[in-house]
Parts: C-alpha cells; sequence; structure tokens
C-alpha cells in the first residue's frame, strides 16, 4: 500500500507542476518556451533557498522529472563548485552536474535526426 501512496504523491505533484504549466498557457500570453525557463528558474530558486529538497522528499520524481529538477541540478551544481573553487566553480559546477543528462539529450537527437525524415507542415 506505501508505494500506491508513493505513486500517487508522485502523479498528483507531477500533474499539478503540468496544470498550472496548462493555466499559464491557456491565460496568458506566455509561450511555452517562456514557461520552460520560468519553471527552470523557479527550480533554482527552490533549490538555494532549500525548499526544493522537501519537495524532493515527498514528492520525489514528480518535481525532479520536469524542467524544475533540471534548475535545481544546475543551482546544486554551481553552488558546490563555488564551494570548491571559487567564481570559476560557480560557472562551471552548474554544467558539470547535469553533464551527462545533456550529453544523453544530445545523442538521442542526434540519433533521431538520422532516423526521421524532414518534411514540410501542410496546412
Amino acid at each position: 500500500m506505501d508505494i500506491f501512496l508513493d505513486y500517487l504523491k508522485v502523479f498528483a505533484v507531477g500533474g499539478l507542476v503540468c496544470l498550472i504549466g496548462q493555466i499559464l498557457i491557456n491565460k496568458t500570453q506566455m509561450t511555452s518556451a517562456r514557461i520552460l525557463v520560468l519553471y527552470m528558474l523557479v527550480g533554482v530558486v527552490l533549490e538555494v533557498s532549500g525548499a526544493f529538497e522537501y519537495m524532493k522528499e515527498f514528492a520525489g520524481s514528480g518535481v525532479t522529472i520536469p524542467i524544475m529538477g533540471f534548475g535545481s541540478n544546475l543551482a546544486k551544481g554551481a553552488l558546490e563548485g563555488a564551494k570548491t573553487n571559487g567564481f570559476l566553480g560557480a560557472v562551471t559546477g552548474g554544467l558539470s552536474s547535469v553533464a551527462a543528462g545533456l550529453t544523453t539529450v544530445i545523442v538521442c537527437g542526434f540519433v533521431f535526426g538520422l532516423i526521421a525524415k524532414s518534411r514540410s507542415k501542410k496546412i
């Protein structure tokens, strides 16, 4: 029964994140790119303030899988890099903490680019 409640929390929190994004799309003039940047910045702010850790304990991948988790990892890497290497560590630490995910995205994009056929959208 505990695993069912864990899945329910992940689904509810992840669904709430998506619901807020959909409301922003429907009720504002914000583009999806701006909403993605907003969510990433929310993840950064939550990580810097320390609130993201509590959200991660409660909802697990409901908050770490969306773009907020990416922002959190960037901020966490920058903070750790700043502690060890100063300003240069703050600049490079964020990218080094998300390097595996970015590499996976680039490789998958390349492979699918080779497989898929591009064509113009028919209107």
